[in-house]
């Protein structure tokens, strides 16, 4: 939990260090004074406000009892289990399978689900990606896997930003120049804090998952379930969606496009084969 907190720290730190660097490189002084107050932005925004970019990439909307009781029931089982506040749940009407949770820590977490997975899943799959997520709370990784994905979508917009505002007046400065090598940037500089995220987070929370359930088959069939889905929905591969995809339970993207740059999932048929020795299954 403390190692998240600090990875935290660092991740919140170097980008700053970047974005002071690029300002100072393009504008000198004033550039760097300008830098300094958009990297104070960029990681307040990023802290306080990474569960809202998330959910809005994903057009999320809260849902309540009476709309999805079955999911409330579950997710209100397994937190009361678990000893945990309950989350704030969101619905997002994607029709591709998917789910993820965001926020700083248990007291401000959000779980979101897709449509799609609400219609795929049966009762006892779905409890298993609630696990899943649940355990994502409370192992602490929401923190940095949220403020990870606010970053890389800020910087990208910044990027596109610095094509508008990059040049100079006398021409002395980077200009254009320094303009497009920053739009350049920003991809990079998003798939470096994309890297930021453990993979091995995914199997933390697939076994703590299966462990609150107690029914880590029934997370291996959903597993199965949510990845075929979402080879046959892929999402579209735009600079919000891929700047939260390390969040999802399974990667949103087709894989062959550019989107395979911000992937942090395994595969999930290693996945599967973990949680099947959970259970003891021999095939």
């Amino acid at each position: 939990m403390h190692h998240n907190g600090l990875r935290t720290a660092v991740l919140l730190g170097g980008l700053s260090a970047l974005i002071i660097a690029v300002g100072s490189w393009l504008g000198g002084g004033t550039g760097v004074r300008i830098a300094l107050v958009l990297a104070l932005v960029t990681n307040g925004v990023a802290y306080f406000f990474s569960d809202r970019i998330a959910l809005s990439a994903m057009r999320a909307r809260p849902v309540s009892e009476v709309e999805h009781p079955t999911l409330y029931r579950i997710v209100r089982e397994l937190s009361t289990q678990a000893r945990q506040p309950m989350p704030r749940l969101y619905i997002s009407p994607t029709v591709q399978p998917n789910a993820f949770a965001t926020g700083r820590n248990p007291r401000q977490a959000a779980v979101c689900v897709t449509v799609g997975l609400t219609k795929l899943l049966d009762e006892a799959e779905l409890r298993g990606v609630i696990g899943h997520e649940l355990s994502h709370v409370y192992n602490r990784d929401i923190l940095i896997s949220s403020v990870a994905g606010a970053l890389a979508t800020m910087i990208t917009w910044l990027s596109y930003v610095a094509v508008f505002f990059g040049g100079s007046d006398d021409d002395e400065g980077p200009g254009f120049w320094g303009a497009l090598l920053m739009m350049l940037l920003g991809p990079v500089a998003a798939g470096m804090v994309q890297m930021a995220i453990s993979r091995t987070r995914e199997y933390q929370a697939d076994e703590a998952g299966a462990r609150l359930t107690g029914d880590p088959l029934a997370l291996a069939s959903a597993l199965r379930k949510i990845e075929m889905g979402a080879r046959r929905l892929p999402l579209p591969e735009n600079s919000r969606l891929t700047s939260a995809s390390h969040l999802m339970i399974a990667n949103p993207f087709s894989g062959s496009g550019f989107g395979r740059l911000f992937s942090t999932h395994p595969p999930t048929s290693e996945r599967v084969a973990r949680l099947e020795r959970m259970a003891g299954y021999r095939r």
